[in-house]
C-alpha cells in the first residue's frame, strides 16, 4: 500500500506543476511578442518618416522638372525668336565687298622703244566695289586706283519700287546703246572714245524690267565729278582745255529694250536709245545743244554673241568768235584730244564661247570686234578699230588676249586728232595685249 501511494504522490505534483510552468512559457513569448512589436512599431514610424521624405523629394523634383521644361520652353522661344529675327536680317540686309587687281602686258609697232624691249608689263589697276541691300534699299560704288590717277567708276543708291521698278541716284551709267557694254574685249570699240559706251554721268536714273521690255530714262545734271576741267575721270565727257570751253549738263536719255526669246540659250534684244542735252559754254556764258541716237541689236545664239549698234551723235556749241564748231573737247583717263562734232558711228562685234575643264579655266571666248566713225565734216578721216582676241576665263582670274588694230584712231598709233579730222596719209597700227585680272 506504502509502495502504491508514492507513484501517486509523483503524478500529482507533476500535474500541480503544469500550469506553473505553462504561465511561465505564457509569459515568456508574450515578452518576445512585446519586444518584437515594439520593434516594429519603430521601425513603422521610421517607415512613416521615410515616406513623408519620399514625398518631399518627389514633390522637391516634380517642381524642378517643371521649372526646367517651363524654362526650355521659354529658351527655345527665345532661340527660335532670334534665330527669325536674324534670318529675317540675313534676308533684309546683303553686303559685299569686292574688287580687282590687274596687270598688263603691251607690244606696239608704232613704239621704236617699246619694240626693242620686247614690250612693257606694267600695273594696270587696284579696284574695290562695295555693294548692298538692305530690304529694298540698294546701294553700289566702285573706287579705281591706277598708276596716273585714282576715279570714281560708279557710285549710286537706289529703291526698289517693286520686283519690276527700281530707282537709282548718284553716279550711274548711262542708259545708251549695247549694254553693259559695246564689245567684247578689253579695250572697248571707237564708241567708248566719243563717250557712248559704257558711259557714267551724275544724276538720277529709272529703271523698269518686266517680262521682254527694258525702260530706262534717266536725267543727268553733269558729268561724274562735276567739274569739266578734271581729266582724271575713266568716262570720256566734253572738257574744258584751251579755247574748247563747253561742257554737258541738264541731260535726258531714253532706252527702250524688247528681248525676243527664240529657245533655250536662243534670244535676240532689239532696243532703241536716245540722248539730249545742253553744252554750256564758260567763255560766252550760253548754251548749246548736244544729241545722240542708236538702235542696236544684242543676239544670244548657243554659243555666239551678236553685237550690232549704229549711232548718229551731233555736238552744237555756242563758242565765241574765231573758235572752231567743226570739234569738241573730250576727255579722260589725264588726257584730251579733239572729237568731230558730228558723225555716225557702226559697232559689229561676234563671240563664241567653249567651255573647257583645263585645270582652273572652264571656259575660252573667241571674239572680233570692229567699230568705225564716219564724219560729216568734209575732209575729215574716218576712224576704224578692230580688235581680234580672246579672253581666257578661270574665275577669279580672267585674262584678256587682244590684238587690236587702228586707223586715225586715238592712242593705237594714229594722230593726236585722230577722232576729229585724222590724217589721209595715215597707215593701219596695232598692238598686242594682254590683260592679267584677279576678280574678288
Amino acid at each position: 500500500m506504502k509502495k502504491l501511494y508514492l507513484p501517486l504522490a509523483i503524478l500529482l505534483a507533476a500535474l500541480l506543476a503544469l500550469p506553473a510552468a505553462a504561465l511561465a512559457a505564457q509569459d515568456a513569448s508574450q515578452q518576445e511578442i512585446l519586444k518584437e512589436l515594439k520593434a516594429l512599431k519603430e521601425k513603422l514610424a521610421d517607415m512613416d518618416k521615410l515616406k513623408a521624405r519620399v514625398q518631399e523629394l518627389e514633390s522637391r523634383l516634380a517642381e524642378s522638372e517643371k521649372n526646367a521644361k517651363e524654362a526650355k520652353e521659354t529658351a527655345g522661344q527665345a532661340q527660335k525668336t532670334s534665330d527669325g529675327f536674324e534670318a529675317k536680317l540675313a534676308d533684309a540686309t546683303k553686303f559685299k565687298v569686292g574688287g580687282a587687281l590687274r596687270f598688263n602686258y603691251r607690244n606696239t609697232d608704232y613704239n621704236d622703244v617699246g619694240k626693242a624691249k620686247g614690250g612693257d608689263m606694267t600695273f594696270d589697276i587696284f579696284r574695290l566695289d562695295v555693294n548692298g541691300e538692305y530690304n529694298d534699299i540698294l546701294f553700289s560704288a566702285q573706287y579705281r586706283w591706277y598708276p596716273y590717277m585714282d576715279v570714281i567708276h560708279h557710285g549710286w543708291f537706289g529703291y526698289n519700287f517693286s520686283d519690276a521698278w527700281q530707282g537709282q541716284l548718284g553716279v550711274t551709267q548711262v542708259p545708251f546703246g549695247l549694254l553693259p557694254y559695246a564689245s567684247h574685249n578689253w579695250w572697248f570699240s571707237l564708241g567708248y572714245y566719243v563717250g557712248l559706251e559704257d558711259d557714267y554721268d551724275m544724276g538720277v536714273k529709272t529703271i523698269y524690267k518686266k517680262g521682254p521690255f527694258d525702260l530706262q530714262l534717266a536725267f543727268f545734271k553733269n558729268g561724274e565729278w562735276g567739274s569739266s576741267g578734271k581729266l582724271e575721270r575713266y568716262s570720256f565727257d566734253v572738257v574744258t582745255a584751251g579755247d574748247q570751253q563747253n561742257e554737258e549738263t541738264n541731260q535726258v536719255n531714253a532706252r527702250l529694250a524688247y528681248t525676243l526669246q527664240h529657245a533655250d540659250k536662243f534670244s535676240t534684244e532689239l532696243g532703241v536709245s536716245g540722248q539730249w542735252g545742253q553744252l554750256y559754254n564758260n567763255a560766252t556764258d550760253s548754251h548749246g545743244a548736244h544729241w545722240a541716237a542708236a538702235a542696236h541689236i544684242n543676239g544670244n545664239y548657243g554659243p555666239f554673241n551678236l553685237m550690232l549698234e549704229v549711232a548718229k551723235y551731233q555736238y552744237d556749241p555756242d563758242n565765241p568768235d574765231g573758235v572752231s564748231d567743226r570739234t569738241v573737247e573730250m576727255g579722260a583717263f589725264a588726257a584730251h584730244y579733239p572729237v568731230a562734232a558730228e558723225a555716225t558711228l557702226y559697232i559689229a562685234g561676234l563671240a563664241y564661247t567653249v567651255p573647257v575643264n583645263w585645270g582652273p579655266v572652264t571656259s575660252l571666248q573667241f571674239y572680233n570686234d570692229y567699230s568705225h566713225i564716219v564724219k560729216d565734216e568734209s575732209g575729215f578721216e574716218d576712224s576704224q578699230l578692230n580688235t581680234l582676241g580672246f579672253m581666257i576665263s578661270a574665275n577669279p582670274v580672267y585674262v584678256y588676249v587682244d590684238w587690236v588694230c587702228g586707223k586715225n584712231a586715238i592712242w593705237v598709233g594714229g594722230p593726236s586728232d585722230s577722232m576729229a579730222a585724222g590724217s589721209a596719209d595715215d597707215d593701219w597700227h596695232s598692238l598686242f595685249n594682254i590683260n592679267f585680272g584677279y576678280y574678288f
